[in-house]
């Protein structure tokens, strides 16, 4: 896989992404039991919130600085610590604005992607694990739409229905 095809892979995962959205529609977006207790809204600031972290080493190893720290406290090591520190921070702001973050992490992650040099090491474990090196660190950029695809997708879809 090519820079070009890596970037088309991941245009074609967010229009899927955006579908889905549509789907949920702005009026269901706070409506609980999506997953558990979370409504849609919640469920996109924890994927935005794990994602905030990994587009955020991304572009520093693009411009070759040190890895930043996580936007979480310091200490929070727990997943499901973290996981609690995103919805307390984004439970009680608007839809849009969390639906907004989470479209500014993907935009951020394509055009660190579009800034890597057309040559970049892209190393294909899979289908759906396409991994860009930049030095000694590679970085699983499909890791929004996989974590979503993998442990939230099959909840969201019966939530649907």
């Amino acid at each position: 896989m090519n820079k070009s095809e890596l970037l088309h892979w991941l245009h074609d995962l967010n229009d899927r992404w955006e579908a889905l959205l549509a789907e949920v529609g702005p009026d269901r977006m706070d409506q609980p039991g999506v997953n558990g207790d979370w409504s849609m809204k919640d469920l996109v600031a924890h994927l935005a919130g794990w994602q905030t972290p990994l587009t955020a080493r991304l572009l520093a190893a693009v411009r070759g600085e040190p890895k930043p720290p996580p936007p979480w406290p310091a200490g929070l090591e727990e997943e499901d610590d973290i996981n609690a520190w995103i919805y307390q921070s984004n439970k009680d702001r608007p839809a849009d604005e969390v639906l907004e973050d989470a479209r500014r992490e993907i935009r951020d992650l394509l055009a660190a992607i579009e800034s890597l040099p057309d040559d970049v090491r892209i190393e294909t474990i899979d289908e759906r694990f396409h991994l860009p090196w930049i030095g000694d660190q590679r970085f699983h950029v499909g890791e929004f739409f996989d974590h979503f695809h993998d442990d939230h997708e099959g909840d969201v879809r019966a939530w649907l229905t």
